[in-house]
């Protein structure tokens, strides 16, 4: 079964990147949130949600992680270069693991995908089926991941409103500590210079 480590450390088509995480447990949300931004890509991602053609990875595109602690999904938010949702994408998993700093999931093949404007579909149908025919899933978990993503597809269809507004507020939270994070970075040269100049007397 695949796993899916949240902070794309193995994903090459990035060259440079920048990944900013925290764990959340209050009332709202409990979890794993991460940031990835993408300094520099190989080349575009350019993918088809919905019958439509849109880039989602490229250069200082921004993608949020969304890890729900003791829940059976996934969410991954694309932002362009100036902070803009482009795709709102669902996976399905047997199991998330909030683990800070090793945050993964455990792939169920089947996943959601969604426009801003809230239009939906249900892909990789396939795969999953492929996965139950070569005993990678039992039976339950095949009936499993339908269940979660009508339920998925449910909220979608009644509150994508309130998804996107949860979605921001994430957003906003992990892009202010990835600010910061950057305004600290100016200080190590400094630590840097200070080991140089003690090596040379």
């Amino acid at each position: 079964m695949k796993v899916k480590y949240i902070d794309k450390r193995h994903w090459r088509r990035l060259i440079e990147r920048e990944y900013t995480e925290v764990k959340v447990n209050n009332n709202r949300f409990k979890g794993i949130i991460g940031l990835v931004t993408m300094k520099k890509v190989r080349e575009p991602l350019e993918v088809t949600v919905v019958g439509q053609n849109i880039i989602v990875a490229d250069d200082n595109y921004k993608w949020l992680q969304i890890l729900p602690e003791k829940k059976r999904y996934s969410i991954t938010v694309m932002f362009d270069d100036k902070g803009h949702p482009l795709e709102y994408y669902f996976d399905i998993n047997i199991k998330n693991i909030t683990q800070k700093g090793n945050a993964r999931t455990l792939d169920l093949c089947l996943d959601v995908l969604v426009l801003p404007s809230g239009e939906y579909e249900l892909v990789d149908e396939d795969d999953l089926m492929f996965a139950l025919q070569n005993k990678q899933i039992s039976k339950k978990q095949y009936h499993e991941a339908y269940i979660i993503a009508h339920q998925l597809m449910i909220e979608i269809e009644e509150n994508f409103s309130d998804v996107q507004e949860k979605v921001m507020r994430c957003y906003h939270k992990i892009n202010h500590k990835a600010q910061k994070n950057k305004q600290k970075r100016p200080f190590k040269p400094r630590n840097k210079h200070r080991q140089h100049r003690r090596k040379t007397n």
